[in-house]
């Protein structure tokens, strides 16, 4: 145990006994001999600090050892901000659901850091995992060969990595599935319209 005063070395607790610092000076010494003098809170001090205050925290690790030691995998999807200006585009790395809380991301060309990337705080979730956001503003004619890569003591080593081409070719296949649903779905509409508008011929004869 180490005591301050005035924001400098004032005594310690040692083999026992009090010990002034040279720093104390006169008062620092006569103190420890003050202190010292009470052979009763000098075995109270040195079993406190050998005994219960160790005991004390070793319970406290090992209560908050399964937190400690929880491994959460991150999940990461790529999306578009706000365009950032005329042929520029904001692309973000979005990171959820990972614990503990130290993690790695970074946009990558190629297998070089890009730079000018943004970060978000690492935020909670109500789970108790994080969640964080890297954003890039890249001209659109820049983003070939972008993406985003994801490293967490959960990985076991093998990153995450998310490539903005893949990703945007999907969006595009599901666009195109959209367009297709709703070019379906309206032909349906006008056909079922048509079919209900139509009157059958005035010449036709039911047979029985």
């Amino acid at each position: 145990m180490r005591v301050a005063y005035q924001g400098s070395d004032f005594m310690s607790f040692q083999n026992k006994s009090w010990l002034p610092s040279p720093k104390g000076g006169s008062r620092a010494q006569d103190v420890g001999r003050l202190f010292n003098s009470h052979k009763v809170d000098l075995q109270i001090t040195d079993r406190f600090l050998s005994d219960t205050c160790p005991r004390l925290l070793l319970g406290i690790l090992d209560a908050g050892k399964a937190d400690l030691q929880r491994q959460v995998k991150p999940e990461a999807w790529l999306s578009t901000g706000p365009s950032p200006g005329p042929g520029h585009v904001m692309l973000v790395c979005h990171i959820s659901g990972f614990h503990p809380k130290p993690i790695w991301v970074m946009w990558m060309q190629g297998e070089q850091e890009y730079a000018g990337t943004q970060q978000s705080d690492t935020l909670p979730n109500a789970d108790g995992t994080w969640y964080l956001q890297k954003s890039l503003d890249v001209e659109a004619v820049e983003t070939a060969g972008l993406s985003c890569h994801v490293r967490h003591s959960s990985l076991g080593g093998q990153d995450i990595i998310i490539y903005w081409e893949h990703h945007n070719s999907l969006g595009w296949i599901f666009l195109g599935v959209i367009v297709s649903l709703v070019l379906l779905t309206g032909l349906a509409f006008w056909l079922r319209k048509r079919w209900t508008h139509c009157e059958p011929p005035s010449n036709l004869i039911l047979l029985e």
